[in-house]
């Protein structure tokens, strides 16, 4: 799980949007003091992320709230699974309810298709790659996401990693001038570089390059691809990658396959939190 620190003012932020200056159906239906039971359940079949982050949003409005998770980040479960209970004061339940699934679906959504693809290139020995597509401040978690569905995240930012792109290259005259400088730059770092044809690739390992990305590229092309550079560089394969297509490519040979609809076209989970009963109050 991420550092509480990376999420919890998102969780907070998404808090105050929802309430405002208070609940105003809660506040007109509910008796003051009001205890109830609840339990959250996958509607669908799913791979469990991110209860922790439902749990403090809970906590969040009412410390009293007891919710207690019942399975980890990476389960997967069938639909009509029960995913956690909730106990505490309505007031608090209520009011926390909608963002806590909301966190809790997108997270359970970018895993669960995660899982999909990573199922999708079993024995193939390549790796489901995460990229920086992803929700704005939500990268912590939508990339938590990604791993717990089996996949692997790529470098978080552009802090952390270099990775030269057609538009670097372009920019200077070329990938091979693009990766002679970061080689010089950065001699100890790890550099991938995004190619578009052999002799693209030529250059950019003759520069330096650690990495290939090959981008938008049929299977037969990345075969032709693998057998040229495979012993001199980790070739990594994007664009244009789904479900349908994915062990194609993945048979290949490449050994690393990224893909931006991990994070930016996952669909949300579907789950939801029903009342089992009203307690008396307290």
């Amino acid at each position: 799980m991420p550092a509480r620190a990376l999420w919890a003012p998102l969780l907070l932020s998404a808090l105050a949007e929802d309430l405002g200056g208070g609940d105003r159906t809660a506040a007109a239906v509910l008796p003051a003091g009001l205890q109830l039971s609840a339990r959250v359940e996958a509607r669908q079949e799913l791979v469990v992320c991110g209860l922790c982050v439902a749990q403090a949003a809970f906590e969040a409005l009412d410390p009293a709230v007891d919710f207690e998770a019942l399975h980890r980040d990476g389960e997967l479960v069938a639909a009509g699974a029960l995913l956690a209970r909730v106990r505490g004061p309505a007031h608090g339940v209520l009011a926390a309810e909608r963002t806590a699934l909301n966190f809790l679906a997108r997270l359970c959504g970018v895993a669960t298709l995660t899982r999909r693809f990573v199922q999708a290139v079993a024995g193939t020995g390549a790796a489901i790659v995460d990229t920086r597509k992803t929700l704005p401040g939500w990268r912590a978690l939508d990339k938590f996401a990604v791993a717990a569905g089996g996949g692997v995240n790529h470098r978080f930012g552009l802090y952390d990693g270099v990775l030269i792109k057609d538009n670097h290259a372009a920019a200077v005259g070329g990938v091979g001038a693009a990766v002679r400088a970061a080689r010089a730059a950065l001699p100890e770092a790890g550099i991938q570089a995004e190619v578009e044809s052999e002799a693209e690739a030529q250059a950019a390992l003759r520069a330096g390059a650690d990495s290939l990305l090959f981008d938008n590229r049929s299977p037969r092309q990345l075969r032709e691809l693998v057998a040229a550079f495979g012993g001199r560089a980790r070739l990594e394969a994007s664009g244009g990658v789904n479900l349908a297509n994915v062990r194609a490519v993945a048979e290949s040979g490449v050994g690393r396959i990224s893909i931006g609809a991990l994070t930016h076209s996952a669909p949300a989970a579907d789950l939801a939190l029903e009342v089992d009963a009203p307690g008396g109050p307290r």
